[in-house]
């Protein structure tokens, strides 16, 4: 079973930033892809971006430029570093296996993030 804890978020106003942060129970961390997704009220959850085991990002267009994904192997987590956030990043933000689809069924609790002046 693999386990994830998010965490983070916070209220903050347009242009200002975050980090969040998701640790990963499972012995093979080193050798997942892992991905962020959000789910925002009233939406599905949606694929933000991704890194593989050897570095690799992909994101959604909409935070290309504004979001970077980074990972600590040693650590088992992976991070999501979100600049210039905007009223419409505000959602739940989990993050999973896999690069370009969740590869578990199994979410963790996410963590809010609010943009809101």
């Amino acid at each position: 079973q693999v386990l994830f804890v998010e965490s983070g978020g916070g209220l903050v106003q347009p242009g200002e930033s975050l980090t969040l942060s998701c640790s990963i129970s499972t012995k093979i961390f080193s050798l997942y892809a892992l991905g962020w997704y959000r789910q925002a009220p009233g939406k599905q959850r949606e694929f933000v971006g991704s890194i593989t085991s050897g570095g690799s990002t992909n994101y959604l267009d909409s935070v290309k430029g504004r979001f970077t994904i980074s990972r600590d192997n040693a650590k088992k987590t992976v991070y999501l570093q979100m600049n210039s956030l905007k009223p419409e990043d505000t959602a739940v933000y989990y993050c999973n296996v896999g690069q370009d689809a969740p590869t578990f069924n199994s979410w963790g609790q996410g963590t809010q993030v609010t943009v809101s002046s």
